[in-house]
């Protein structure tokens, strides 16, 4: 690509990017702190993908999301998950109405822009898999009718790291459909601090709508023509496939602790989220920087980790770490 094109791109992308600064002021006005947090719900927007998120309980994993939604004025609905739950109560069902003596549709609350499921892992795997679909396709089949989901769609599932008991875990194949795996920690002194004043005060701010829907599916055709030179390409498979086949990579004493590695999808995530990074960061084409950044949230839930791994206590941030330290930087 010549460098006259590169700097009309950049330009391009600097003009488009101007309302992240906007979107984030006004979601920080509510959220205290939790910059990786905000900043990794805006690249799955972007990059048009999901996010799961695992943190205790009161870390603002909901206020996030509903913010979001109130900041994009986009419809959102929370789907809070418990044993009990059916897939008809996520999707929707078949409605036998007398008046017209007739079966009628009602949508469930996954036709929203935002949907919030909210601890996922506390309802079976039939509710989980229930919103596989729609996740993946982006449509519901109801009885013998198949709907579009609006645009844009996210998906933002929530779990609880702490609590096992009376937990389902997510199945490989759904995990998998989640473009990032956020870890949401604890808040700063300081901002814990300022947490309890605005508590106290009973004042909590409000997010203005600053975007419409419309605007992020404009914004998501932008982000896909971000530059993407051929040797970050090629790097973004070698850090996939030392997942696969850490000897290659000279990471031999990985071979023990890895079950399997991570699957086409990481490849196409962490190129759209790497995209997704740049643009965030106003920049018309992609570093190497931008695939390292994202690299955590993309591949942490990836990759399988053997009963040797869990004996020794390793984590697979520590198996993503000893991989993008060995595999060559373009």
């Amino acid at each position: 690509m010549e460098s006259v094109n590169i700097k009309e791109l950049n330009d391009r992308i600097q003009r488009e990017s101007s309302f992240v600064d906007i979107l984030t002021m006004e979601m920080n006005k509510v959220i205290v702190g939790q910059k990786h947090l905000v900043e990794n719900l805006l690249i799955g927007l972007l990059a048009d993908g999901h996010i799961l998120l695992e943190g205790v309980p009161g870390l603002a994993k909901t206020l996030a999301i509903n913010t979001l939604a109130s900041a994009v004025d986009a419809k959102f609905s929370r789907i809070q998950f418990t044993p009990d739950l059916l897939p008809a109560d996520v999707l929707g069902t078949m409605i036998y109405s007398q008046k017209s003596e007739q079966f009628q549709i009602r949508k469930g609350p996954v036709f929203a822009n935002f949907v919030l499921a909210d601890e996922i892992n506390r309802s079976p795997a039939k509710v989980q898999s229930a919103l596989l679909e729609a996740m993946q396709e982006r449509q519901v089949t109801i009885g013998d009718q198949t709907f579009r989901l609006p645009e844009p769609f996210l998906v933002m599932a929530t779990q609880n790291p702490i609590e096992q008991e009376g937990t389902y875990p997510l199945p490989e194949a759904q995990v998998d459909r989640f473009m990032l795996k956020v870890v949401v920690t604890y808040p700063k002194k300081e901002e814990e601090k300022l947490i309890i004043r605005m508590n106290n005060s009973g004042e909590f701010p409000k997010a203005s709508p600053v975007m419409k829907p419309e605007d992020i599916v404009r914004a998501r055709s932008v982000v896909r023509d971000v530059y993407m030179d051929e040797k970050i390409e090629r790097y973004i498979v070698d850090i996939v496939y030392a997942t696969r086949t850490p000897d290659d990579y000279g990471l031999g004493k990985l071979a023990n602790l890895i079950s399997y590695g991570a699957s086409p999808r990481a490849s196409i995530s962490l190129s759209m989220a790497s995209k997704a990074y740049a643009f965030i960061k106003r920049r018309g084409y992609v570093i190497p920087e931008d695939v390292r950044a994202v690299c955590n949230e993309v591949l942490r839930h990836r990759i399988g980790l053997t009963y040797e791994a869990e004996a020794e206590n390793v984590t697979t941030e520590n198996i993503i770490s000893e991989i993008i330290n060995a595999v060559e930087v373009p």
